[in-house]
């Protein structure tokens, strides 16, 4: 069986971790879910997860060791000043290239989320798009906010579904993929006066193991220096 996480930092406020794809964040079916797993393999004592990702995403997670470090990480989550960078493919071609996507977000039947057109309190993600090979994209993508199932909705706004995704996929692809195609790949915040930046690579995943993307990831270079999109809302 996999390991549900890679051990990736050990710090006196927190933890960093790097979730598998596939496992679940939360306990069901009696299993139990990605922090107590944790918990029981690090033997750290409790853990306050700060942040969560679906089952199908793979990557960075950020867990406080005790409550006063959670409560100072959060306030950087609510003023927005943790930056989180995720990769994603698709095998769509999007209705544009690059940009943001910005909208409220309502829960619809069966735990799926749509993205509607007002912006009364709403979900922003700022992206960028390259072409891997014939039929398969790679987007970075910046969330300016938190809400569940961002991410996904908004690939799927763009005409991109994220490739894999049983949930918000249309139909069936062409390429048959052995995984959801969403990673946390980079995360950076400041605690106790320290800037902590981390980056991980997806470790699952064949689309996610060709030279192909290994080299279009490499010439991007730091993801936080590149043009994002302005806030145009």
């Amino acid at each position: 069986m996999a390991r549900s996480f890679q051990l990736i930092d050990i710090q006196p406020g927190f933890v960093v971790i790097s979730k598998s794809a596939g496992v679940a964040f939360h306990s069901q079916d009696g299993q139990p879910g990605l922090v107590p797993q944790v918990e029981a393999e690090l033997g750290l004592g409790k853990l306050y997860p700060l942040h969560r990702l679906d089952n199908l995403t793979s990557g960075l997670l950020l867990l406080a060791r005790d409550a006063e470090s959670a409560e100072l990480i959060n306030r950087e989550f609510r003023q927005r000043r943790v930056e989180k960078y995720y990769l994603a493919l698709s095998d769509r071609k999007p209705a544009k290239k690059q940009g943001q996507v910005c909208g409220d977000m309502l829960k619809g039947r069966r735990g799926s989320w749509k993205l509607l057109k007002s912006t009364v309190n709403p979900a922003k993600t700022r992206f960028f798009s390259y072409s891997l090979s014939p039929g398969i994209r790679l987007f970075v993508l910046k969330p300016l906010t938190g809400r569940t199932h961002q991410l996904r909705v908004m690939m799927k706004s763009i005409g991109a579904p994220v490739l894999g995704d049983g949930r918000y996929y249309p139909g069936e692809s062409s390429h048959d993929p052995d995984r959801g195609y969403l990673h946390a790949y980079a995360l950076g915040f400041d605690f106790s006066g320290e800037r902590y930046t981390y980056s991980v690579p997806p470790a699952q995943g064949a689309l996610f193991g060709t030279s192909a993307f290994r080299q279009q990831l490499a010439s991007i270079g730091s993801l936080g220096e590149l043009p994002w999109p302005g806030d145009k809302s």
